[in-house]
């Protein structure tokens, strides 16, 4: 039983960094804008997360500095797409180029330094009920506040007005702005949410999930993530439910190589991406779900008229 406790408060922190960046995305692409550059706001999180947590002692303030440096970030991807009209598949592609090299420039100091970590939900007397103690009351902050995200993006989109007119912009960006909605602000404001986001999962990685620098570290989560809002069809809650088959898949082949499973080492670590591979397989054979909630202006550059 206790194997089992420890197997699934891995899958759950695990699953906590895709999670929040994929919901961090979600809201980004309901906008209208695809930006591919998450890999690279999550590792430049990672390294600003360590190294702040590392100066000050502090895991908050490493926290706080992962979230502001993906929403930096983000900025330069906003700046060229939206005020320079970019394309924005090579400027996402571009970003996460340069947020690979900048964080191995930036974390070279780091590397081999000892890390902190954010620490555990500890509640006196409840943390230490068996099985659901550890499950529902014994994670990590980050945990709580992927959860508490996902719920609030799901009332944004589908419960406020606010949510609606973004997701009109997504859906047809010239008709938005023929009604008087300044669409460059609001997919402004939505690629820095989704930049800090990816910032607040890097964080995680190099703050929780392993509390120390290492270069590449976040490992094409940040593609998985992508993945991950296409497999949900654009559905906040689908997002949790398929950010944790994948951390499953994530843990299970690290499981597997602990266990010796006579299959090689090399396979069992493919298997995350391969079924990010599958999935998307699979999903592109049916086209009605493909586009039952794909925002028509998805990609699509827009300049106002002057």
């Amino acid at each position: 039983m206790d194997i089992t406790v420890n197997i699934l408060l891995t899958i759950a922190t695990a699953a906590t960094p895709l999670l929040i960046a994929a919901i961090g995305e979600l809201v980004v692409e309901r906008s209208g804008v695809l930006n591919l550059g998450v890999e690279g706001m999550m590792i430049m999180g990672a390294v600003g997360g360590f190294g702040a947590g590392y100066l000050t002692g502090s895991p908050w303030i490493g926290l706080l500095a992962a979230i502001i440096v993906g929403a930096l970030f983000s900025l330069l991807f906003a700046v060229m797409t939206l005020s320079l009209a970019t394309n924005q598949v090579a400027t996402g592609l571009s970003l996460t180029l340069l947020g690979l090299g900048l964080s191995g420039m930036i974390g070279t100091s780091f590397v081999g330094q000892p890390g902190v970590r954010l620490p555990n939900l500890d509640i006196p007397g409840i943390s230490s009920i068996p099985i659901v103690g550890k499950l529902i009351f014994g994670q990590d902050p980050v945990f709580y506040i992927s959860i508490a995200l996902t719920a609030a993006v799901m009332w944004f989109l589908f419960r406020t007005r606010t949510g609606l007119t973004l997701r009109s912009i997504g859906d047809s960006h010239t008709s938005a702005h023929a009604l008087g909605i300044k669409v460059i602000r609001y997919r402004y404001l939505a690629v820095i949410f989704g930049g800090a986001s990816a910032g607040l999962a890097g964080g995680h990685l190099s703050l929780v999930y392993t509390p120390q620098w290492v270069e590449n570290m976040s490992a094409g989560r940040g593609w998985i993530a992508l993945a991950l809002v296409v497999f949900a069809s654009w559905r906040p809650w689908r997002v949790l439910a398929g950010a944790y088959i994948f951390g499953a898949v994530w843990i299970g082949q690290l499981h597997a190589q602990a266990f010796g499973i006579p299959v090689p080492s090399q396979f069992l670590s493919s298997l995350p991406y391969l079924a990010t591979i599958v999935v998307l397989v699979l999903i592109s054979r049916n086209k009605r779900l493909t586009m039952m909630n794909t925002p028509a202006s998805l990609g699509q550059p827009f300049v106002p008229d002057r």
